[in-house]
């Protein structure tokens, strides 16, 4: 499933498994952020439906424990190490130039990507080094256009963080200039949850 290149990023510098997951909430410290308000279950993107059709292993998943990342300054380095290396190394194109649909999500196997392929390959990378899967959540949201785009937040026990390919640094949910709309659920990557107020969810554009 990996390139070279990304198989060379796995093989550099992991760390094991469990020592970024906590169940219980410790001292915030300076990087705290705040926790989005989360809603009803809500529908779920077709690009998400389409994807696990295709890759059945990604998303068979029992219902989970919900479990944030410990934050610690290990951590964070991990989580801008892979957040910088994907943005870097992917390069953005439209569903429509790769695939010849609107929507299609998938991983950049081929280092090409939009928004979603960021995140579904963030989200793999930081659960292949030890991250809790429940705490990587694939993020529908609404930019400073109102347009569709992707984002993977990062729920934390020092608040939750957002991963875009947009934005180089790591930075609190509510310190991007977007609108959340929904996201998955920390029990069941196959539920989505409303953020915040109830929003019409958007077609995803490219970025």
């Amino acid at each position: 499933m990996y390139s070279g290149l990304m198989r060379s990023l796995l093989a550099v510098g992991l760390i094991t498994a469990g020592l970024f997951a906590t169940q219980a909430s410790t001292e915030a410290g300076s990087l705290k952020a705040t926790y989005a308000a989360i809603g009803t279950s809500t529908s779920v993107p077709f690009g998400w439906v389409d994807f696990c059709k295709r890759y059945k292993g990604e998303c068979d998943a029992q219902k989970m424990t919900a479990m944030d990342v410990n934050l610690t300054p290990a951590a964070l380095r991990e989580i801008e190490r892979i957040n910088k290396w994907v943005n870097t190394n992917i390069e953005p194109v439209s569903d429509m130039e790769h695939w010849g649909v609107e929507d299609q999500w998938d991983y950049p196997t081929d280092g090409k990507g939009d928004c979603e392929d960021y995140v579904l390959l963030k989200r793999k990378l930081l659960i292949d080094v030890g991250f809790p899967r429940q705490a990587l959540l694939v993020t529908v949201v609404k930019d400073e256009k109102n347009e569709g785009h992707a984002v993977l937040t990062l729920k934390t026990n020092k608040g939750e963080y957002v991963l875009d390919n947009q934005e180089s640094r790591v930075l609190a949910w509510n310190q991007t200039p977007y609108r959340f709309v929904k996201r998955q659920s920390q029990e069941d990557p196959n539920v989505w949850v409303s953020v915040g107020e109830p929003v019409t969810a958007p077609m995803y554009t490219a970025k």
